[in-house]
């Protein structure tokens, strides 16, 4: 169950999160091929694109903040530590391809909170290393039930697209965090205050989604 902070409820199939590659949409198999070397998966959940990873011969370390998490990614094969962005754990190394698969680029979290999470991650890159990714593009709502959060979202001074979320499964939920569904425009934007550079952004012709590469 996914809580937002407006009182919004939705309930989800965990079964997404143990995918493989040939169920997942287009833009996050191109991303995923993409890696180079040694691999950094923040917010690997359960392993999906870390496990992958390992079948090709690549090192990964996958990060996220929830313990269970962590456990099941080792269980099936993959590194994984628990931490979250910015503050990264330490002993990490250096790494030639960051991974915000699976419409992680929401990690971002906001336009406020993006430049420091893109620093912390440029420093635990390699020189010309890369960081992919994919995310949503909010749009304006209009005509669905987030046009109005969109709305309460730009009143507050908050991003049109930035959600306040939490995970919750029976009694135990997680703490409140931030989830950025950027805008193509609003993600480049913040590019010029950071360490990357846009190599490509390719858009889902057929939907909201995106796909990018950034060069350290």
């Amino acid at each position: 169950m996914i809580e937002r902070d407006d009182g919004l409820i939705t309930a989800n199939d965990a079964a997404r999160y143990f995918s493989e590659p040939a169920q997942w949409s287009a833009l996050d198999r191109w991303a995923w091929e993409q890696a180079e070397g040694r691999i950094l998966d923040v917010g690997c959940g359960g392993g999906r694109h870390a496990v992958e990873w390992v079948t090709r011969g690549h090192e990964v370390v996958g990060v996220d903040p929830s313990p269970g998490a962590v456990q099941i990614t080792r269980e099936r094969g993959a590194k994984a530590v628990v931490g979250s962005v910015p503050s990264l754990p330490e002993g990490l190394g250096e790494f030639d391809t960051i991974a915000l698969c699976g419409a992680s680029i929401g990690l971002l979290g906001g336009p406020e909170q993006a430049p420091q999470i893109l620093s912390a991650l440029a420093e635990v890159t390699t020189p010309g290393a890369r960081l992919i990714g994919t995310g949503t593009d909010p749009g304006d709502g209009a005509g669905t039930i987030h046009a109005d959060y969109h709305l309460w979202n730009l009143s507050r001074g908050r991003a049109r697209g930035q959600l306040r979320l939490r995970v919750r499964d029976g009694a135990v939920a997680t703490p409140w965090f931030d989830y950025w569904l950027a805008s193509p425009d609003e993600l480049t934007a913040i590019l010029d205050r950071s360490a990357w550079t846009l190599e490509t952004l390719d858009r889902d012709p057929t939907g909201s989604g995106y796909a990018v590469s950034l060069r350290r």
